[in-house]
């Protein structure tokens, strides 16, 4: 846990470890280190629990996929609703797209391998950051605290400081995110509709920012 922890908060101090390398290096960096993360919490948790039973099961027949499909997208809405109103208060709507992008502009795919890789990028982001902040550390921490709600505030925390080199205003939003990432796997008991939409909220993201350029 003090692994997750200490690279998480590594992030805070504001840039990326592989910012001038170009994007596609950057994003290959970051793919690699949540898969390495994802393997370590894997080996730290088997004797305890199943990556299975830490995931929340499997779908075991078509209705259970189409149930958390349809979960996933009802929460991405309110979860982009809550962004754009929390990114309205903290000021990060100023200069509408054009500042956005140049806000994140070194995280934003330009050509057509940065798009397929930064896809992919999502899709990792969607599966090992759930696993990691709400599958593993959030238990962890609502374990040590004694407090299922207790572990899902912490778990947000570090998971928006995991995003420093975003910046602090949204580490904040991130952070609030990231709180609603565990509460949605509070309620469903599953990561599933989570990581389908973290991972389609990523992907969108970066697609749109590229296409309003």
């Amino acid at each position: 846990m003090f692994i997750l922890l200490g690279s998480s908060l590594a992030g805070s101090r504001g840039v990326h470890p592989a910012a001038e390398h170009g994007k596609v290096l950057q994003y290959l960096w970051t793919m690699l280190w949540e898969w390495l993360l994802t393997g370590f919490v894997y080996f730290g948790a088997r004797k305890r629990v199943s990556l299975r039973n830490l995931v929340g099961g499997r779908w075991s027949r078509l209705g259970d996929f189409v149930s958390d499909v349809g979960v996933a997208m009802v929460f991405w809405f309110v979860a982009a609703f809550v962004l754009a109103f929390g990114g309205h208060l903290l000021h990060l709507d100023q200069g509408g797209i054009a500042e956005t992008r140049k806000q994140l502009g070194f995280l934003v795919p330009n050509t057509a391998l940065e798009m397929v890789v930064w896809c992919l990028l999502s899709t990792t982001a969607g599966i090992c950051e759930e696993i990691i902040f709400r599958g593993y550390l959030q238990r962890q921490l609502g374990a040590i605290t004694g407090s299922i709600l207790a572990g899902a505030v912490l778990s947000a925390v570090v998971f928006g400081a995991a995003h420093g080199y975003e910046g602090r205003s949204r580490m904040v939003l991130l952070g609030i995110y990231g709180l609603m990432f565990g509460l949605l796997a509070m309620w469903r008991r599953s990561l599933r509709p989570g990581m389908i939409a973290h991972a389609w909220h990523d992907a969108f993201s970066g697609v749109m920012l590229r296409l309003l350029n």
